[in-house]
């Protein structure tokens, strides 16, 4: 047991070594690093004229009893001050620093005071030009703009519920690990793009790396234990201490702070009556596409069908001729790949890349597989996304923005309640 668990730990080890560096070099985000010391929380934002041009060179200040972090606006108008804790802070703008001819617009308190509010990064926005012009959305509005989001959100929760629904499905085990190959994903993502690797090229291999990390642990870890006749609920605890030990192995190399991958900091476009940002935007777009092309082999492949089979009656799939190991490899394989472009995505979403992110969402990503249906992929798509859009809606109607995950609990255990088996999961008689 030892060496199973020292292989999957070491081979973690090994992909973060790769990338370790990425820790100590710059960034590759438009969001300069304003700060030589890295720390968990920032204060940011972008500077624009009332053009919507970036203004640069200027410099921000934000104190807190002894602490004192300078930045200056990056040449798009990005500006970052890590800060060492939570709490109220004095952000202040150098007028002085301004370009000739912009100026604050009239009634723009400056300097002003921000408090974080359970969040590690928090947006602080200047207005310029001959006035601040707010733009009251109506509730229908405020409700077309928070369904997109959810979608977004859902769709993006559902590459990873869908991975995780998979491996449950033809094995049996609930894995917690699952959050830290959602972790995987985006720090190797930043890594390698803090490497001077092309964004597209960075983000293939980030997806190839989550792959090789879920045959690693089924061939180093699970495989053995599956083959030793290891009960389910042990399997679940050994998951849990893998859990444990790939978070800080990638705390260890990554470090406690939260960096942002290119082109994390974009501003909203106006779609019709929606606005919503060219990151969501894409991940919607490609969560769509990924989970289609999962339906498509799924229902009309050799292999989708043999990994039905496996996760229906793995007895009667070997029976029939099927090498369900192999299938279960390949699964494996595709639970990585999987979580890993959740975890880009989500790093968008959020955004920011942290050593815990994964963990942050992975009751999110049991709840939406529950919700659904145990087992079963297409109850997780639609779990995931319903989840996801209940999470982005209980704002809308007076909910803290702290609690709109609870939330999304509390609706999971009232379906569970009158459909204990999930929305799409089969009635089976127990006893």
């Amino acid at each position: 047991m030892l060496k199973m668990l020292g292989a999957v730990s070491a081979s973690v080890l090994a992909i973060l070594l790769v990338v370790a560096p990425a820790s100590l070099a710059t960034s590759p985000s438009p969001t300069p690093s304003p700060s030589p010391t890295a720390f968990q929380n920032s204060i940011s934002g972008f500077l624009r004229d009332d053009e919507r041009k970036p203004i640069a060179d200027v410099t921000i200040t934000a104190k807190s009893g002894d602490f004192t972090g300078t930045a200056k606006s990056a040449a798009n108008g990005a500006w970052t001050i890590g800060v060492p804790t939570q709490g109220t802070y004095e952000v202040e703008l150098d007028e002085s620093t301004l370009p000739e001819g912009i100026k604050l617009a009239e009634g723009q308190e400056n300097p002003r005071n921000v408090t974080f509010s359970q969040t590690s990064n928090l947006s602080v926005i200047f207005a310029f030009g001959e006035g601040i012009v707010v733009q009251e959305q109506n509730f229908a509005q405020n409700l077309l703009n928070r369904l997109v989001a959810g979608l977004s959100f859902g769709l993006l929760l559902a590459l990873a519920s869908v991975g995780l629904s998979l491996i449950f499905g033809t094995t049996g085990l609930t894995n917690f690990a699952h959050g830290e190959m959602v972790t995987l994903g985006a720090v190797v993502m930043f890594g390698l793009s803090a490497m001077n690797l092309p964004f597209w090229l960075a983000g293939i291999l980030a997806l190839l790396l989550g792959g090789l990390f879920g045959y690693i642990q089924d061939a180093g870890l699970w495989r053995p234990l599956r083959s030793r006749g290891t009960g389910l609920v042990p399997m679940m605890i050994v998951s849990i201490g893998l859990a444990l030990a790939v978070r800080y192995v990638i705390q260890f190399n990554f470090g406690g702070a939260t960096q942002q991958l290119p082109f994390a900091q974009s501003p909203e476009i106006q779609l019709g009556a929606v606005s919503i940002s060219p990151n969501n935007l894409w991940s919607l777009i490609i969560s769509a596409v990924v989970i289609l092309l999962i339906g498509i082999v799924l229902l009309k492949t050799r292999l989708g069908k043999a990994t039905r089979a496996v996760a229906d009656n793995p007895a009667l799939a070997a029976a029939s001729g099927i090498d369900v190991d192999s299938v279960i490899r390949i699964v494996w394989v595709a639970g990585g790949m999987l979580a890993a472009l959740g975890g880009i995505l989500w790093a968008y979403y959020r955004p920011g890349v942290t050593f815990d992110m994964g963990s942050q969402i992975l009751l999110l990503i049991f709840a939406g597989v529950t919700l659904g249906g145990l087992g079963t992929v297409f109850g997780a798509l639609v779990g995931s996304i319903i989840v996801g859009i209940f999470v982005e809606l209980t704002t809308v109607f007076g909910l803290a923005a702290d609690l709109k995950y609870v939330g999304a609990l509390f609706i999971m255990i009232i379906v569970l309640l009158f459909r204990p088996q999930g929305i799409l999961g089969r009635r089976e008689r127990v006893g």
